[in-house]
């Protein structure tokens, strides 16, 4: 209902049920009112695909899509009652679609609690009952697929717990509060993930650290074609890590996917030469030439880069005989391996 932040103050062990939909409570916040405030919003763009399976049959997925869709298949353990309902999800659409759908239950399943004097306040007033093949209720279902819409009432607000708005489609069969409740937490680790810029590789402090004007020094690229910000560490003689951020403002997004940025995957691949070529060009013999490609074998691009990233480049040099060198250096972003290559290189006198 586009509620971000609110005190929620409770003077019993749980919230009421009312008529076991949403629907007083979406009637109380339109009666009171939203406010908005200062703050923007955090949402949580899902970039890559996140799946979840139980061992009880439950999937749930969540792909990129540029709103908050849900699409839910609903069954019973026995299959019967197959539902299937999509939709996104809006302020709107949520009061109008998914809040007043019920919660619904076997009655096989609460007569065992009812025999316990449990869930005394549960009655066909807050609550569909299937008995075999029949649905008790006091009133006619609300919806066709009103089984279906109640599941998606949940995962909205299971999946709230993961503390940000999602940016994404959930595709879920057969979904509960439990798998829900697990793909928030899902959620909640890859948004920290995402989040953070530290691959795991310390800046070092010292002489083995070169900032963009010494690359430059080495290196005869300049902007735009520079892919290199700075070395951050050298392992040895053979080894070492170099940092490119990636933001908006590059050219190549220009004209580039500019509805969907993406870092052209060759681009990368002249990002690892760059830092391969610092490492040739380092011992005083080879300092004054340049490195030229001669090829680049077993390229693959795994995950894209966008906007935002840093991409931390690490190459490391096989060998070199004579003027001829060979290298491998791969891509990372967030500690995953985005792309990677072996690299072949000609040392030509300047």
């Amino acid at each position: 209902m586009g509620v971000d932040n609110a005190l929620v103050e409770m003077d019993a062990n749980e919230p009421p049920i009312g008529d076991g939909s949403s629907l007083p409570f979406v009637e109380c916040i339109k009666a009171a009112g939203v406010v908005q405030q200062e703050t923007a919003r955090g949402v949580f763009e899902v970039r890559e695909p996140i799946h979840l399976e139980t061992k009880n049959g439950s999937l749930i997925t969540i792909v990129p899509d540029s709103r908050f869709r849900v699409s839910c298949t609903q069954m019973l353990p026995d299959g019967k009652f197959t539902q299937f309902y999509s939709t996104e999800i809006t302020p709107e659409l949520y009061a109008r679609e998914i809040a007043p759908a019920r919660t619904f239950v076997r009655e096989e399943d609460v007569q065992p609690l009812m025999d316990k004097g449990l869930i005394k306040g549960g009655s066909l007033e807050n609550a569909v009952v299937i008995r075999e093949d029949s649905v008790l209720s006091k009133e006619p279902l609300r919806f066709e697929e009103e089984f279906a819409r109640h599941k998606i009432l949940d995962i909205v607000g299971d999946l709230m717990l993961c503390g940000k708005r999602i940016m994404g489609h959930v595709i879920a069969v057969r979904p509960g509060h439990g798998p829900n409740t697990e793909m928030a937490a899902i959620l909640s680790k890859e948004y920290k993930r995402m989040r953070s810029m530290v691959p795991g590789v310390a800046i070092p402090r010292g002489e083995a650290v070169m900032d963009v004007n010494e690359v430059m020094r080495v290196l005869p690229h300049r902007y735009p074609f520079l892919m290199l910000d700075r070395i951050v560490s050298f392992h040895g003689e053979n080894k070492c890590t170099g940092v490119k951020s990636v933001t908006i403002n590059e050219p190549f997004f220009q004209g580039h996917f500019p509805g969907h940025p993406v870092m052209p995957g060759v681009l990368q691949l002249e990002a690892m030469a760059q830092v391969s070529s610092i490492l040739l060009l380092r011992p005083v013999e080879n300092q004054g030439k340049i490195g030229y490609f001669l090829s680049a074998d077993k390229v693959k691009w795994r995950k894209p880069v966008m906007p935002g990233d840093t991409l931390w480049i690490e190459a490391e040099i096989l060998k070199i005989r004579r003027n001829i060198a060979q290298a491998v250096a791969r891509c990372i972003v967030n500690d995953e391996v985005v792309s990677e290559a072996e690299l072949k290189f000609a040392l030509i006198d300047d």
